[in-house]
């Protein structure tokens, strides 16, 4: 069995949202003895309030922010530390997280809710609904792309009070790249589903429309299943994409960090572990 015995983890924050919101999750995995970071992408380091008032053309290293870069950014901040820390990616955030995992850059990795990589073609209806505007066909690729509160309850918080949907939509919601998102459809996006890879759990959830839980199924099996790696999938009943900052987020924490004790036997930290301080200046460095 692949043993993890890190206690460093990386957050990894998906489109159209601020990396604060894993703000309760960090407090909650450092409260069971990890060391957590959660990293803005690049150009996206300020409230979202700000960010969005810079929408359209107020924010161009936003707007030409490429995937690949943002592949890469990660990929920086997961090498700079002394040993490989768990990387825990929500939404296209478990993209990069499984793109992390096939790199062999984790000690394991946790997509939730994934945006699928390359080769898995997301045909479902709601996944189209929900996310082609951000592409900017046909509009300029210098403004980024601000999803709309409509777009935000149909993508995001459906089945949500109004008032919550309204104060998610507030806290949380910022400008896009387009051009990132359109990485999605290239090679930048791409794994070896063939490969050997450390330990990838991929979590769904049954009121999800950005990815639904047949997109996340065919992501789970189009890895070829291996003796030499582990890969897990777990379906959540009634969990739509604001997974992060819905009232049943605990419950999924919980889930997650049973299967990294499961993977780590509850050891202790090693030699290489180091504590959240660290960990941020490791981000503050690169």
């Amino acid at each position: 069995m692949q043993k993890v015995n890190t206690k460093n983890i990386v957050f990894v924050t998906g489109a159209f949202v601020s990396h604060t919101g894993w703000h309760e999750w960090q407090t909650y995995f450092e409260s069971k003895g990890y060391n957590t970071i959660a990293p803005s992408w690049p150009h996206k380091d300020d409230a979202p309030a700000a960010l969005r008032r810079k929408h359209p053309l107020g924010n161009p290293g936003l707007a030409n922010l490429t995937l690949s870069e943002l592949v890469d950014h990660y990929a920086n901040i997961v090498n700079g530390f002394p040993e490989k820390p768990i990387v825990i990616g929500h939404s296209l955030g478990g993209l990069i997280t499984q793109i992390i995992v096939n790199r062999g850059l984790a000690a394991a990795g946790v997509a939730i809710h994934s945006i699928p990589p390359q080769g898995v073609f997301p045909y479902e209806f709601s996944f189209l609904k929900a996310g082609w505007k951000v592409l900017g066909l046909f509009t300029s690729l210098k403004k980024t792309y601000l999803m709309s509160f409509e777009k935000w309850q149909y993508a995001f918080v459906n089945g949500m009070p109004l008032a919550e949907q309204q104060k998610a939509y507030d806290e949380n919601t910022i400008p896009e790249s387009k051009r990132v998102a359109r990485g999605g459809l290239t090679s930048a996006a791409a794994v070896d589903f063939n490969k050997s890879h450390p330990p990838l759990l991929l979590t769904s959830g049954s009121k999800d429309t950005i990815t639904p839980v047949h997109l996340n199924i065919r992501n789970f099996k189009k890895y070829k299943q291996r003796e030499d790696s582990i890969l897990e999938y777990k379906e959540f009943e009634g969990r739509n994409h604001f997974v992060l900052g819905s009232p049943t987020w605990k419950e999924d924490a919980d889930y997650i960090l049973e299967w990294i004790d499961k993977l780590s036997g509850t050891k202790q930290p090693t030699n290489g572990s180091i504590n959240s301080n660290q960990a941020q200046e490791i981000v503050g460095m690169l």
